[in-house]
């Protein structure tokens, strides 16, 4: 499979002289977007490729083509280069076919509540034609690099387009480990008042194919009390290693934006560490999916249950782009009851006030996030070796370990029973 990564490069001189770039290429955007919603009634049977040339034919002006339709388009934009102009339009058919699919899902709900008898009061989507987005520099054509640190860029200057020294820092591509990665364009990024060089990096990957029987995965509990707790589990059941992430500190701050993005980062750097540290062949997260806010949950409560939730979608997907990289698999189980049940079969656990501890119901107590994980990496091995069986051997193994039948019952002691069932040798 193919990944990516990117690196930021900031701008050390010329920081002046970009804000009429980004000025004229989104200025040009979203007159492309008014032609593409004006001259397009249907865009569903449309490709990018085809949406480029037709629009180039309304509004640029060539030899074969001297009198476009919209021509003030080469007099608002003199000189404009020709792949900020494909650019534009690329984007533009994507924001206006994002547009439509809304609106047509508007009309939908509206009819089905009108049909229904309700109330609809929803406001129906627009369309935004104002935007502010960062251009690629094509090279050769926007963007020569001389060295390391340094370039040629192509600007908006002086009302007219010329070329421009500017220089950057670099970065250590060993360590970033995109050292025989393929270098792509750059884009052109401005956080507050600074403006970077964004480069995307890419490389094929193999991931693992390991046999389920000589896997090891890294199940991850995303909790309330630590941002994240893991757990090597093998294809015995056997607990190989655990770790507890936390950042107390960052955490007393969480409602800043700046934090929460350092808490989402840094969880996930330590996962994949403690993952390939182990030799992991497969990262095990819950499902998400859509979670729907509690009742009762208002103000600030409702606003850390956002928060909490933004948190660990950001969490799975860095993980998910970082453990692609080092060719380790991703995978998501049925959340419901993992943190409920013990991990050894006793059944429900009791949380304490601090929901950080469980008392099983034989009385022994135990970390509640670490006993989730136990239950994570389990539903994922019993789902795994489940595909690689028929299923008349399945239903004889449900006779067996009863708790196989309802997935949402199944715990590490699940997973152990059915080693034994199988017939599987354990570990020395």
């Amino acid at each position: 499979m193919k990944v990516a990564k990117s690196l930021l490069h900031k701008i050390t001189n010329q920081t002046d002289i970009f804000n009429a770039t980004l000025d004229i290429y989104n200025d040009a955007l979203s007159f492309v977007i008014g032609v593409i919603d004006k001259e397009f009634d249907h865009t569903d049977g449309l490709t990018t490729k085809s949406i480029v040339s037709a629009v180039e034919k309304l509004i640029h002006a060539t030899k074969s083509n001297p009198l476009p339709k919209y021509k003030e388009f080469n007099e608002r934009f003199y000189k404009f280069p020709s792949y900020f102009r494909r650019s534009a339009i690329a984007s533009a058919f994507g924001k206006v076919k994002s547009f439509r699919s809304n609106y047509q899902n508007w009309e939908e709900e509206q009819k089905y509540a009108l049909s229904e008898g309700k109330k609809f009061k929803k406001q129906p989507p627009r369309l935004q034609e104002e935007h502010k987005e960062f251009p690629v520099f094509y090279r050769g054509n926007m963007f020569n690099k001389t060295s390391d640190t340094s370039a040629q860029i192509k600007v908006f200057y002086q009302n007219d387009w010329v070329w421009m020294d500017i220089e950057f820092k670099g970065q250590d591509h060993y360590k970033c480990g995109v050292w025989e990665w393929k270098e792509n364009n750059p884009k052109l990024i401005k956080r507050g008042k600074k403006f970077f060089l964004s480069i995307s990096y890419e490389s094929k990957i193999t991931l693992t194919k390991t046999p389920i029987q000589e896997q090891k995965v890294c199940a991850v509990d995303l909790g309330l009390t630590n941002s994240a707790v893991c757990s090597v589990i093998d294809a015995t059941g056997t607990v190989l290693g655990r770790t507890f992430i936390d950042q107390p500190k960052e955490k007393d701050r969480r409602q800043i934006n700046g934090y929460q993005q350092h808490i989402v980062r840094h969880t996930s750097h330590e996962i994949v560490k403690f993952a390939a540290k182990h030799g992991c062949d497969v990262i095990v997260f819950e499902y998400l999916g859509r979670m729907k806010i509690p009742k009762g949950f208002y103000g600030a409560r409702k606003l850390r249950f956002k928060l909490h939730r933004w948190r660990k979608i950001g969490i799975q997907n860095k993980v998910e782009e970082m453990a692609h990289c080092l060719g380790m698999r991703i995978s998501r189980i049925n959340p419901q009851n993992t943190s409920v049940l013990a991990f050894d079969g006793s059944g429900k656990v009791e949380r304490n006030p601090k929901k950080d501890l469980a008392t099983f119901s034989t009385g022994k107590v135990y970390h509640a996030d670490l006993s989730a994980s136990y239950n994570i990496g389990a539903r994922y091995f019993i789902r795994a070796f489940q595909k690689s069986i028929s299923e008349t051997k399945w239903l004889s193994l449900q006779a067996k370990v009863p708790e196989l039948t309802i997935r949402t019952f199944q715990t590490l002691s699940s997973f152990i029973s059915l080693h034994h069932a199988l017939g599987l040798p354990q570990e020395a």
